[in-house]
């Protein structure tokens, strides 16, 4: 009885190294698996106006924030409104700040890419006080920013066609800025096709118009202050792996899995031939080629070497019982 005893002891003993290496690979594969990874951000704009009007000679001021088919994501979405109106500012009579053909914003974003997209087409832009004299009109206008996970942010920005500021046509210069001066309404800075990249997002304006009108009639005294048309901005994604097939700095392929080399469960390998588990992969080594499993190694090898301890033990005890017997 007491043979069967000590023998079910030192294959308890034997097995508990494994057993214990095992129990931690559950939490490995939770670590694993919630790769922690965050969404970037993008965002779109058809028309923004940053304005104040001055009324009845100055005595009132009224800002003009009017905003044309603004989206933001992570949630993807899309907007095609055509128009912009004010009521109450011109002598009270509406205001048309926007008419175009098309006009379309879209806002995108996953774990993998995030996009900003807008587009003009055919559009009028005015301002109070010139109902006359549109304060820009453009063919086509587009901006796009474009964040993947592991590459470099892209921006672009394109105007097509002609423009026309406060009644003058303005000859194309990307990236630069132009000056409109008509006397008697005012003066018109327009920076045409900007765009600009870091290492984490993007940014791309088709055009951005500094405005300084004084039309001196219809109630309206001095209108200052910026008109944005056509705007697209990303941030990256961040937190975990590029998107498929985009090779990470910090990260080689796993090797193929070969027959006969063990099979692969919750992060932890498992060989064939005995010796118990080790890590699949060896992000988590130190320098001195430990790893995170190196604490339940080293109880599993405590435990190993005092069943042997107690198994000897009870192996020469046996012996000497059974000499005394035979003496």
């Amino acid at each position: 009885m007491t043979g069967r005893i000590g023998a079910a002891l030192a294959a308890a003993v034997l097995t508990a190294g494994p057993a214990v290496v095992l129990a931690a690979a559950p939490a490995a594969y939770a670590a694993d698996a919630n790769d922690g990874r965050t969404h970037g951000t993008s965002g779109a704009v058809v028309l923004r106006t940053a304005l104040d009007v001055g009324l009845l000679d100055k005595t009132l001021d009224v800002p003009v924030r009017a905003v044309l088919n603004e989206v933001h994501a992570p949630a993807s979405a899309q907007k095609t409104a055509l128009t912009v109106r004010l009521d109450g500012i011109d002598g009270g009579r509406p205001v048309s700040l926007l008419r175009a053909d098309a006009a379309t914003a879209r806002a995108t974003a996953d774990r993998h890419t995030t996009e900003g997209y807008a587009n003009l087409v055919r559009a009028t832009v005015r301002l109070p006080g010139l109902p006359g004299t549109p304060l820009a009109q453009v063919q086509q206008a587009t901006a796009r920013a474009v964040c993947t996970a592991g590459q470099r942010p892209r921006a672009e920005a394109q105007v097509l066609g002609d423009v026309v500021v406060l009644g003058k046509r303005v000859a194309l210069r990307a990236g630069g800025t132009t000056e409109v001066k008509v006397p008697g309404v005012g003066d018109v800075r327009l920076d045409l096709s900007q765009h600009s990249t870091t290492a984490t997002g993007a940014a791309a304006t088709a055009l951005r118009l500094r405005v300084s009108v004084n039309p001196l009639k219809l109630n309206v005294a001095e209108v200052h202050g910026e008109v944005t048309l056509v705007q697209a901005t990303c941030t990256a994604p961040h937190g975990g792996t590029p998107a498929p097939g985009t090779p990470s700095p910090s990260h080689s392929p796993a090797p193929p899995h070969r027959p006969g080399s063990g099979g692969q469960s919750g992060g932890t390998q498992v060989n064939d031939h005995g010796g118990g588990p080790r890590p699949a992969t060896d992000q988590h080594l130190a320098e001195t080629g430990g790893s995170s499993a190196t604490p339940y190694l080293a109880g599993g090898a405590a435990l190993l070497v005092a069943g042997g301890a107690g198994a000897l033990g009870y192996a020469r005890h046996r012996r000497n019982a059974a000499a005394n017997g035979r003496g």
